[in-house]
């Protein structure tokens, strides 16, 4: 089944509502880039979210190095601001209040996005190429599409991109030479009151070994697991995913199912650690990998949700090793409990 993809000039497509007209203060458009550096166990995430009614933007930079990353705070470095006017948009490139700035280019296939603190010790200078098609994308979290005001015509897009420059982290330079996704969102309804969506941890898990193993998928843990979500939600008899792919050279293919099994959650943050994924694609070809998280953190990027991101190294079953971004995000629910068993582990 072919998957669907954009066109390149969607890279650009930041409408605002015109004169005298009234948008959801829920709609965004997102660009989100990323890398790591395994080496160091370090992690980048870079991020704009547009929020158009308004209109106002928020985002910027995070690194994170190691796991021992508890608040915000903790990380290597963090520049993400809350409040920030409109970007500044000059032909292809668009630059943020805080100098996170993103020039397309050739939209759909290459950007360059740069970066430099206020007081110079940190920097990034990354080109970013398009090693698969820019596939559509729809929604993130599960029944997030039912908010959606498809007059808008709402959509968005994921593309694995190959990641070279240098990051500048205390005056200490780092080479960047990664295969890393790229995703955006346009005139989505993500909305942020309490409660809104009730769903599991949902996981997002890209991975690159070579031109001929690219997967991607999004899910909650199933309930044959034994997940620690269990009790919380009534997920019913849907997938456990709800948006996958796999490619294998030139061809794109779906995916049937997807079961993510974790090992292992951190003591303190409680994403995942270890984990297995298998899945299955739309030929009848299956698939296993296993991952551990070699750099983690929470993020400041969404209220009411515990959002955090992390670098993973994931084995196929041939023994090849890949390492990329795993993201997770759950509700104030699921925290208090991961929360009170913690407590009931030191504390029994």
């Amino acid at each position: 089944m072919a998957l669907g993809t954009h066109s390149g000039d969607t890279d650009l497509l930041l409408p605002l509502p015109a004169a005298g007209e009234h948008w959801d203060p829920h709609l965004i458009h997102t660009h989100y880039f990323g890398f790591s550096i395994p080496e160091a166990a370090i992690g980048a995430f870079l991020y704009i979210r547009y929020q158009p009614a308004f209109p106002l933007s928020q985002g910027g930079v995070c690194i994170f190095q190691g796991t021992d990353n508890v608040e915000h705070t903790d990380m290597a470095f963090l520049d993400y601001e809350v409040t920030m006017p409109w970007p500044r948009i000059e032909g292809n490139t668009i630059t943020t209040d805080n100098g996170l700035t993103i020039d397309f280019l050739e939209p759909g296939r290459t950007a360059r996005i740069t970066y430099r603190s206020g007081d110079g010790a940190t920097s990034v200078d990354v080109v970013a190429e398009a090693v698969t098609p820019l596939l559509a994308r729809g929604h993130v979290m599960p029944g997030e599409e039912d908010h959606h005001d498809v007059a808008r015509e709402p959509g968005g897009t994921e593309q694995f991109m190959h990641m070279t420059g240098e990051l500048v982290l205390d005056g200490t330079t780092y080479p960047v030479d990664c295969y890393a996704p790229r995703d955006r969102s346009w005139r989505q309804i993500r909305v942020e009151r309490r409660g809104a969506v009730p769903v599991p941890p949902v996981g997002w898990s890209p991975m690159y070994f070579g031109p001929d193993l690219i997967f991607n998928q999004i899910s909650f843990e199933p309930l044959d697991t034994d997940p620690a979500w269990a009790g919380l939600y009534d997920v019913g008899d849907r997938p456990s995913h709800h948006y996958a792919w796999i490619q294998r050279g030139e061809e794109t293919r779906s995916i049937k199912w997807v079961r993510r099994n974790v090992f292992e959650y951190h003591p303190r943050i409680h994403l995942p650690m270890r984990q297995e994924i298998a899945a299955e694609d739309e030929t009848g070809e299956l698939y296993r990998f296993e991952g551990e998280a070699i750099a983690c953190a929470p993020l400041p990027a969404w209220p009411n949700t515990s959002f955090h991101d992390s670098v993973y190294r994931w084995t196929d079953e041939q023994g090849r090793t890949t390492h990329s971004t795993y993201q997770e995000i759950w509700f104030d629910e699921y925290q208090r409990k991961m929360k009170r068993r913690a407590l009931a582990t030191v504390h029994p």
